[in-house]
C-alpha cells in the first residue's frame, strides 16, 4: 500500500475510534438515565437495568457505526484541505478520486460488521429485551408487596399490607387487602397467604383463614364472608395494555424475529423490517463515500457551511430510510422500490458532487487590451 493510502486509512480509523467512543458514551449516558427513570417508576426491574442497557446498545450500534464512519471520513478530508495537505497530494499526481480506495478499505469492514449486527445480533438483543420486560410484567402482585408497608398495585385498584409470616410454610403472614371492583369495594383480611399457579398459567394469591367485607358504593348493601381459602387472581400488566402499548409490543416483536421467519412471513411489516436490516450496511458505504466530496472545502471559505450541509444530508438519508420502512409497512411503497430508491438517489448525489469537485475548469480567456 502506498504512503498516501496508509496515511489516509490510519487517520480515518483514528478519527472513527474517537467518534465511536464519544457517541457510545453519550448514548449510554442518555440510555442509563432513561432506564433508571423507568426502574424508579416501576416500568422495569432495577435488577435488569445494566442488561437492558447492554442489549439496547447492541441494537443502536448499526446507526452509531454508520455515523462514526461518516464523521471520521468527513473530518479527515476537511482537515487535509484546511491544512493544505491536499496541495501536496495534488502535486504528487493524486486527485480527490484517489481517496475512494482508502475510504472503501475502511468502510467495507464496517459495513460487514453492521450487516452481522442488523441481521443477527440486533434481533437476538431485541428478543432478550422482550424477555426481560415480559418477565417483569408477569411478576405477580405478591412480588411487589413488602412486609410492613402499604403497597399499591394495578394503578391503585388493589392495596396490600402484610406482616412477616409466623410459619415457615407461608410466604406472607397476616394480610389486609383492599380491592376495588366495578360494583364492589372490598376489604379482605387473612392470617396467611401463598401463591398457586394453575395448569393454564393463571396465578392466584391464596388467602387462608380470613374474612371478606364487601360494600356497594352509594347503596346500603353490605356483606360479610368467612372463608378458609380464598383465591385472588393476580393479573399481569398485559391485561391492561393500552392500544399504543400493544402497537409498540407488536413492533418490538417484528424487530426480534429472525431473518428466516421474516422471509417466510410475507407480510408488509416483515418486508419493511427486512428492508431496514439490508439498508443499514448500504447506507454506511454510501455515507462514507458521500463524505468525500462534502469534505472537500476551500480553506479560505471556512468549514462550518459544509459540515452543516453534511449533517443535514446524513439526517435526511436516515430519515428517508425510516420513512421508506413505514411506507412499505403500510403498503404505500413496494418492497423492490423501497429497498433501492433512497440508496440510488444518494449514490447519484455522491457521483454528481464528486464530478463537480474534480471537474477541470477551462481557463478564463484573457481580455484583449
Amino acid at each position: 500500500m502506498s504512503l498516501f493510502k496508509r496515511s489516509a486509512v490510519s487517520e480515518i480509523l483514528s478519527h472513527a475510534g474517537v467518534v465511536l467512543s464519544t457517541l457510545l458514551i453519550v448514548w449510554l449516558s442518555v440510555l442509563l438515565v432513561r432506564l433508571v427513570g423507568d426502574a424508579a417508576s416501576g416500568s422495569i426491574g432495577a435488577d435488569v437495568v445494566l442488561g437492558m442497557a447492554l442489549f439496547s446498545t447492541i441494537t443502536a450500534l448499526p446507526v452509531i457505526l454508520s455515523a462514526s464512519l461518516f464523521i471520521a471520513v468527513l473530518t479527515t478530508i476537511t482537515r487535509t484541505f484546511r491544512d493544505s495537505e491536499m496541495v501536496v497530494w495534488y502535486a504528487s499526481g493524486l486527485s480527490l478520486r484517489s481517496w475512494i480506495a482508502p475510504i472503501l478499505r475502511c468502510a467495507i469492514p464496517v459495513a460487514i460488521i453492521i450487516s452481522l449486527l442488523t441481521f443477527f445480533a440486533s434481533p437476538w438483543a431485541y428478543r432478550q429485551i422482550s424477555e426481560y420486560r415480559q418477565r417483569f410484567e408477569l411478576r405477580s402482585d405478591l412480588s411487589k408487596v413488602t412486609v410492613g408497608q402499604f403497597v399499591e398495585v394495578e394503578q391503585g385498584a388493589r392495596v396490600f399490607f402484610t406482616e412477616a409470616p409466623t410459619n415457615d410454610e407461608d410466604e406472607l403472614g397476616n394480610v389486609v387487602a383492599r380491592v376495588i371492583d366495578p360494583n364492589w369495594f372490598s376489604v379482605i383480611t387473612a392470617q396467611s397467604a401463598h401463591v398457586e399457579t394453575e395448569e393454564n398459567g393463571d396465578r392466584f394469591l391464596v388467602l387462608n383463614e380470613g374474612h371478606r367485607y364487601d360494600m356497594q358504593p352509594q347503596s346500603p348493601l353490605f356483606r360479610i364472608t368467612d372463608f378458609e381459602r380464598y383465591g385472588v387472581r393476580l393479573e399481569s400488566k398485559d391485561d391492561m395494555s393500552s392500544p399504543e402499548q400493544i402497537r409498540l409490543q407488536a413492533l418490538q416483536q417484528i424487530k426480534a424475529r429472525p431473518n428466516a421467519q421474516l422471509v417466510n412471513d410475507g407480510t408488509s411489516e416483515a418486508r419493511a423490517q427486512l428492508m431496514w436490516r439490508s439498508a443499514m450496511p448500504i447506507a454506511a458505504l454510501n455515507l462514507a463515500l458521500l463524505a468525500l466530496p462534502l469534505g472537500a472545502v476551500n480553506p479560505r471559505l471556512g468549514k462550518s457551511g459544509n459540515l452543516l450541509i453534511a449533517g443535514l444530508l446524513a439526517l435526511l438519508y436516515m430519515n428517508l430510510i425510516n420513512l421508506s420502512r413505514g411506507w412499505i409497512s403500510s403498503g404505500v411503497l413496494s418492497f423492490t422500490v423501497g429497498i433501492g430508491l433512497v440508496h440510488a438517489v444518494f449514490a447519484a448525489l455522491t457521483v454528481l458532487l464528486l464530478w463537480y469537485k474534480t471537474r477541470v475548469k477551462a481557463p478564463k480567456s484573457a481580455s484583449s487590451p
